[in-house]
């Protein structure tokens, strides 16, 4: 009993410590330009499984605690808006009990997070899914729906889950609905007797027509966008968005992320950033 306590004095006082020292050095960060988007591909969940001998379902077990860190750490160090890609629209074209195992999967870490509400509200974090959500199983769907209803209130801290999404499908639905919109509007009021459009440029479709019916409207672009296990394709993820983000593809698989990756993400960005900000504003 006696080692037992003197252990656990030992475990508290090193947690402290370590806390301590975590949060020295995100103050001595946050004197640098701190992003205030990171989106996040989570690559690797099976080649984990597979490198440790382990089902895949440990696996993905082990990506959602992995995700739990990172969230943790990016809101400390003042991260306002975190992305992670959860689920392409692509993934439907899998067999059938593939995306009924991923579903399942994606159902029971809905839950999982919902369970984790106290950190949750303790960061203010409101989550949003994105994406088409009528194509998720309806457990899924009513399960998205419960978690952004329970965060609603929050707004210091924002987590976006893309699920059934893809840029390839973002793209061409925010163009349509943008020309439905403007369509509309002229029907309605833009012409004149003479059918002469009132104003040159009533009838064109700008960049902020489209991007304000992107999925990702709600949040401003990615200042860094992560791909794990070292890979260095997009997989049609924020294609529009990425245009002048910092891509950095650390080598660990996703359930090896954590605190020594974010922060030396956030390190490269500093070093980039007045560059980055230059080209968005000669974009």
């Amino acid at each position: 009993m006696e080692e037992e306590r003197q252990s656990g004095v030992i475990s508290k006082w090193l947690g402290g410590l370590i806390s301590t020292m975590r949060r020295l050095l995100f103050t001595f960060m946050s004197s640098g330009p701190i992003p205030q988007h990171i989106a996040f591909i989570m690559d690797g969940n099976r080649r984990f499984a597979k490198k440790w001998k382990l089902d895949e379902g440990a696996g993905h077990k082990a990506g959602f605690l992995s995700l739990l860190s990172v969230l943790k750490y990016c809101y400390e160090v003042g991260v306002k808006y975190v992305t992670v890609y959860a689920f392409s629209l692509d993934n439907f074209n899998r067999r059938p009990d593939e995306v009924q195992y991923v579903m399942d999967i994606m159902y029971e870490k809905i839950q999982g997070f919902l369970k984790e509400l106290d950190m949750v509200n303790r960061y203010g974090v409101r989550v949003l899914f994105i994406g088409d959500l009528n194509r998720l199983d309806e457990p899924v769907r009513l399960a998205a729906e419960k978690a952004m209803e329970a965060t609603a209130k929050n707004t210091k801290t924002y987590l976006l889950v893309c699920v059934a999404y893809t840029s390839s499908h973002e793209i061409p639905r925010a163009i349509y609905e943008a020309c439905q919109e403007k369509s509309l509007a002229l029907a309605s009021s833009g012409k004149n007797d003479d059918g002469i459009v009132n104003d040159d440029d009533d009838d064109v479709i700008k960049v902020v027509d489209l991007e304000k019916h992107m999925y990702m409207g709600v949040a401003p672009d990615p200042d860094i966008l992560v791909r794990s296990s070292g890979e260095t394709r997009l997989s049609n993820f924020l294609l529009w968005q990425s245009t002048n983000s910092l891509l950095y593809s650390p080598k660990a698989l996703w359930p090896e992320m954590g605190f020594w990756q974010v922060v030396w993400g956030i390190l490269k960005y500093q070093n980039k950033c007045y560059y980055l900000e230059k080209k968005k504003k000669q974009a």
